[in-house]
């Protein structure tokens, strides 16, 4: 018996209308953590990159254990260790992305710190094509390091040492992350930010001091802790447990594209065609890695 059109027509608009919020929260998502970055460097005037950091994790951790109030189930949980190494990361990779903050655009800073997630989603791949995406990643890298005296005065190369450690902790992120993730749940980012706030308030205390606390601060400072930390997270955890993970990894491969737009329209960071030219290589390199997988689930979520 054939299927009433009128039946396959409500079923098709009701499963696409129901991807569309968890695509939007993705994308809102991914939005807010730009925002909180591009946020943040308004503070480095004021308290440094290192200042920055510690305000964001500090009062992102704040918001998350009033959010979540971890401490009601920590009752037999298991594997500490995966969680403090989880934890230790995210401090250290988010002291590193804003340390290169300081002196590249935040595009580029997306861009390169992306190649964490893109070298997981490529570790497992073995066919041809795949040698293409490393292709294509390599080559982005190239066109964005100062090879030259006259394009170092463009791209500084400290700001791109700390970027690139801020990919290889995003990549660590990712591989304990799913441990901890396992063992405590949704409470693994309140307890993890508490853990990466031990790392980056005492480096920011010490860079900063009393600058840390001034009130006229004090709002930037929460709104960089909202939009980098309690927003995107509640947003992107909406959508990972309803989207399948080459989607997401689809979705999250534009966000160097989506800073690097932001930087230019809120921190006047304009980019040479090189450096567009080879966004979009990274970004090309791991929309092929994502459709590419096939057996292992592709995180590359922000949640850095």
């Amino acid at each position: 018996m054939m299927a009433c059109p009128v039946r396959q027509y409500r079923t098709m608009s009701s499963r696409s209308s129901s991807a569309l919020l968890p695509v939007g929260s993705l994308l809102l998502g991914m939005l807010s953590f730009q925002f909180g970055a591009a946020l943040a460097k308004q503070l480095f005037p004021v308290m440094g990159a290192q200042g920055a950091t510690a305000m964001r994790l500090g009062l992102g951790a704040l918001i998350l254990w009033a959010l979540r109030r971890p401490w009601r189930r920590l009752a037999g949980r298991r594997d500490w260790a995966s969680l403090w190494g989880y934890g230790l990361t995210l401090g250290i990779m988010n002291l590193c992305f804003y340390m290169a903050l300081r002196t590249i655009p935040l595009g580029i800073a997306v861009a390169l710190e992306f190649l964490g997630p893109l070298a997981i989603a490529l570790a497992g791949s073995r066919r041809a094509l795949d040698f293409l995406w490393v292709v294509l990643a390599v080559a982005g890298l190239a066109l964005l390091l100062p090879w030259q005296a006259q394009h170092a005065q463009l791209l500084d190369l400290v700001g791109v040492m700390y970027a690139l450690a801020a990919a290889v902790g995003w990549a660590t992120y990712i591989l304990l992350g799913r441990r901890a993730g396992a063992a405590f749940g949704g409470d693994a980012v309140a307890l993890g930010s508490a853990i990466g706030a031990l790392v980056a308030v005492p480096v920011g205390v010490v860079h900063a001091g009393a600058a840390l606390f001034t009130l006229a601060s004090l709002p930037f400072a929460f709104g960089v802790a909202v939009l980098s930390s309690a927003l995107p997270y509640s947003l992107e955890m909406h959508a990972l447990t309803r989207l399948p993970s080459r989607t997401v990894g689809i979705l999250v491969s534009v966000e160097p594209a989506m800073g690097a737009l932001l930087g230019l329209a809120f921190l006047d960071e304009h980019l040479s065609v090189f450096q567009w030219l080879a966004i979009a290589a990274i970004i090309a390199a791991s929309i092929g890695a994502v459709l590419g997988a096939r057996n292992a689930p592709v995180e590359i979520a922000e949640m850095a």
